[in-house]
C-alpha cells in the first residue's frame, strides 16, 4: 500500500451523445493520468441526468461500450479508474452505479446507489430517481494497492450512517461521485464532504459535472478534496477541469491519534449494524 498517491477529478461537461462522453472521458483520462494515479469522474457521465433517459442509455457490465472504453484507458496508461457512475442493467433493474477498475483493466467492485435522490423542493427542484433507477443494497469498500476506497453515490453522502460503516470497515478514502443542484449545492456540497471527512477521519473526493445551464438538469460542479481534518485539498470552478490532490495516508493515524473519534465512541449505549 502507498502512504501517497495524486488524485485526479475530471470534471467533464456531458452532452446527449454517448460516444462523444466516452471519447471527452478518455481524452480527459490521457491527460489527468500523466500526474494522477487514480482518476475519478463524475456522476452520471455519459448520459444527461434525466430519470427519462436512464433506461435508454442504461448498459449491463458484460456489454458495455462504456466500461470496455474505461477498462482499456486504465490498462493503457497503468492506473486506477473510478469510472464515476453511469445507468446499468442488472437483473431487470436499472441502477446508478460506480465501478472501480485496476490498472490491469478489471473491475474490482460496483457500488449500486443506495439512496436514490427522490426530494421536491416547491418552486426550487423536484427530481425522483425512482421513477426509473432501483437503489442498490450493499456498502462498497474495495482493497486497492494504493489505500481502501470506499465508494458512495451523491446523495448517499447525506446518510452519515453509510460512511461511518465504510470507515468501520477500514475505508482510508471515500469517493463521491456526485451531481448536487444549484439549491442543494451552495447549501450543502461543501459542508457534507468536509463534516464527513472530519466524522469519519478519512479524505473524502467528490467529483461533479460541470455546470451546463442549458442541461434539464444544471450541476453545481464544485468537484474538492477533502482531507481527514476536514481541510479542502482542492476546489474546482463550475466549468470543466481537472484538479488534483495529494492523498498522505500518514495523516490518517496522526489524526485519529490526537482526536480518538473512532476510539471514543460509546459502543456500549449505540452501534451501527451493516448488512451481512
Amino acid at each position: 500500500m502507498e502512504d501517497n498517491f495524486t488524485v485526479a477529478l475530471c470534471q467533464m461537461k456531458v452532452v446527449e451523445d454517448k460516444t462523444k462522453n466516452i471519447e471527452h472521458a478518455l481524452s480527459l483520462i490521457s491527460e489527468a493520468a500523466s500526474v494522477a494515479d487514480l482518476v475519478i469522474l463524475p456522476e452520471m457521465w455519459n448520459c444527461p441526468y434525466q430519470t427519462t433517459l436512464f433506461p435508454k442509455y442504461a448498459e449491463k457490465k458484460e456489454n458495455s461500450q462504456t466500461l470496455s472504453a474505461i477498462s482499456g484507458a486504465a490498462k493503457k496508461e497503468n492506473i486506477h479508474i473510478v469510472a464515476g457512475s453511469i445507468p446499468e442493467l442488472y437483473h431487470g433493474n436499472i441502477y446508478n452505479s460506480s465501478f472501480i477498475i485496476n490498472p490491469q483493466g478489471k473491475i474490482l467492485d460496483v457500488h449500486r446507489k443506495v439512496h436514490l435522490f427522490d426530494i421536491d423542493v416547491p418552486g426550487e427542484i423536484s427530481f425522483k430517481e425512482s421513477e426509473t433507477l432501483t437503489a442498490g443494497n450493499q456498502i462498497t469498500v474495495v482493497d486497492t494497492p494504493l489505500c481502501r476506497i470506499g465508494i458512495c453515490i451523491c446523495y448517499d453522502i447525506r446518510f452519515s450512517e453509510l460512511s461511518r460503516l465504510m470507515a468501520l470497515e477500514g475505508a482510508q478514502l471515500i469517493i463521491v461521485p456526485g451531481a448536487f443542484n444549484l439549491t442543494t449545492g451552495p447549501a450543502h456540497w461543501k459542508p457534507l464532504i468536509q463534516v464527513r471527512a472530519i466524522d469519519n477521519q478519512v479524505f473524502m473526493a467528490a467529483n461533479s459535472p460541470a455546470r451546463d445551464i442549458n442541461a434539464s438538469y444544471v450541476a453545481y460542479g464544485h468537484s474538492m478534496v477533502a482531507d481527514p481534518w476536514g481541510n479542502i485539498l482542492k476546489e474546482a470552478g463550475t466549468g470543466e477541469e481537472i484538479i488534483y490532490a495529494n492523498i498522505d495516508l500518514d495523516l490518517i493515524p496522526k489524526i485519529r491519534q490526537e482526536l480518538p473519534l473512532l476510539k471514543n465512541r460509546r459502543t456500549d449505549l449505540y452501534q451501527i449494524i451493516g448488512k451481512e
